[in-house]
């Protein structure tokens, strides 16, 4: 009976395999979730260090050269100690950064870096120094007054950019770029760090929601066709003229000639 109980409560030889299985399974699940959690926070948060460190290789590997190892700047390119994450964001989010040649304005190109990239190394450049943020998704929705960004922008900027932000040309080779198309995001962020030869409109001279009533109308402009008919560019009353004068006066003189002709 002893040894039939002794045989009764031995293990049996797979348990302790098993045990350590279920213990392997436990501790990398555990470890995985934990793993995942952390990645996405920080994916999320982009001032958390993991995001800053990658942000800080991107440079390095990129913008150094002409920006400086410390932002500190260099003879091929300005500092950017102070210009925060709008501006970082705004340059390489439009593609205009890295530069691919010197010339009177950078030009917009493909973007190279993915949005993470981008975000990790605004992250970068404003945990160095403080400067403007990105702004908030909030000022973005284009759900603002329409007819105070109309003024707004009439005022600030039709006269580079044109009333209905067709673009315009410059001196010396500049040029202001055509808005239509442009993210909302890159819009505000212009305003607020006056990129190229454009003034800065920060929150004392333009407020985040007249910002925000630029921006909506734009869209406005952008998203509501012409009712005047056939726009010519959006490029304004000389360009709208000279088409009166070429093609309106070249028609009647073309009848005219043709009435002559005809008589004779």
């Amino acid at each position: 009976m002893a040894r039939r109980s002794r045989k009764a409560n031995r293990r049996h030889p797979l348990a302790t395999v098993l045990l350590i299985a279920i213990g392997l399974v436990v501790t990398g699940g555990g470890y995985a979730a934990f793993s995942s959690t952390t990645a996405a926070t920080a994916e999320t948060d982009t001032s958390s260090q993991q995001v800053i460190d990658e942000g800080e290789k991107l440079f390095a590997s990129n913008c150094a050269t002409c920006h400086g190892m410390s932002l500190q700047g260099t003879d091929d390119g300005p500092s950017l100690i102070g210009v925060g994450a709008a501006s970082v964001d705004f340059q390489v989010g439009t593609g205009r950064m890295p530069l691919a040649m010197q010339g009177p304005q950078a030009m917009q190109k493909p973007v190279q870096f993915t949005d993470e990239q981008t975000a990790a190394m605004a992250a970068y450049v404003a945990s160095i120094s403080p400067g403007p943020a990105v702004p908030d998704e909030s000022l973005l929705q284009a759900d603002g007054d329409a007819a105070n960004g109309g003024e707004l922008f009439r005022i600030n900027c039709a006269m580079c950019h044109n009333v209905a932000g067709a673009g315009g040309a410059l001196t010396e080779g500049k040029y202001a770029p055509e808005l239509t198309g442009v993210l909302a995001s890159h819009i505000y962020e212009a305003m607020l760090t006056g990129p190229q030869n454009m003034p800065v409109f920060n929150d004392d001279n333009l407020t985040p929601e007249d910002k925000r009533d630029i921006i909506t109308y734009l869209k406005y402009v952008e998203n509501n066709p012409s009712p005047g008919g056939f726009e010519l560019g959006n490029l304004g009353p000389v360009a709208e003229g000279l088409f009166a004068w070429i093609f309106g006066l070249g028609a009647i003189i073309g009848l005219m000639v043709w009435l002559t002709a005809k008589s004779n």
